[in-house]
């Protein structure tokens, strides 16, 4: 971009292009900003629908995992049956996750709130489902390599690998509202090297 352009957008832009190296896509390029942000978030908020009994029964319920998409985009999971947010996924397993820069230092060092759109969030929505074979080793490796403690985690609570299969995604990287990216769009994309490194940026 030229410098003359450059002095032409907004200060937020500029600071958002101006990350050091570069690597945070830049608003608009939505499908690598999903990307970008599964492969930098360490964890995401996943809502199901409550299978419990009332007064919770068929109600949201949103919860905390740890994940890993090992650079395919995948989202990762580690779980046990005895965690209440997995019953509920066992009697309807669809979900949603959200993604965002604020659990990252990125929004505090440029002081975005983490509720403000320059502090970008992806959302996915789909079903978590058990992995098997190749892929149940490929989310192995990717979960214990950013999480070493799952590795001591009580054997004994029945833990296995999942993912959320991807059906829809939806991303809020600027203003002017949320953008939709196909899961077509979003697994073209091919990740940037150093989005899995936790270096300042």
């Amino acid at each position: 971009m030229a410098p003359t352009a450059l002095l032409l957008l907004p200060v937020p832009l500029l600071l958002l292009l101006g990350a050091p190296g570069g690597s945070i896509p830049p608003p608009g390029q939505v499908a690598r900003m999903a990307r970008f942000l599964s492969a930098r978030c360490v964890w995401g908020s996943l809502a199901s629908l409550s299978c419990r009994r009332a007064p919770g029964a068929g109600r949201p319920f949103a919860n905390v995992f740890s994940v890993s998409d090992g650079g395919s985009g995948v989202p990762y999971m580690y779980l046990t049956p005895l965690e209440i947010s997995v019953q509920d996924l066992q009697c309807n397993p669809t979900a949603s996750m959200v993604m965002t820069l604020a659990e990252t230092d990125y929004c505090r060092k440029h002081g975005y709130d983490p509720q403000s759109p320059l502090c970008c969030r992806v959302i996915f929505s789909g079903t978590v489902m058990k992995v098997n074979g190749s892929e149940e080793a490929f989310a192995k490796d990717a979960l214990f390599s950013r999480h070493p403690e799952m590795a001591d985690w009580p054997r004994d609570h029945g833990w296995y690998f999942a993912k959320l299969n991807i059906t829809n995604i939806w991303v809020l990287d600027y203003f002017g509202g949320v953008k939709t990216v196909t899961p077509e769009e979003y697994y073209s994309v091919q990740p940037q090297s150093q989005v899995q490194k936790n270096t300042d940026w």
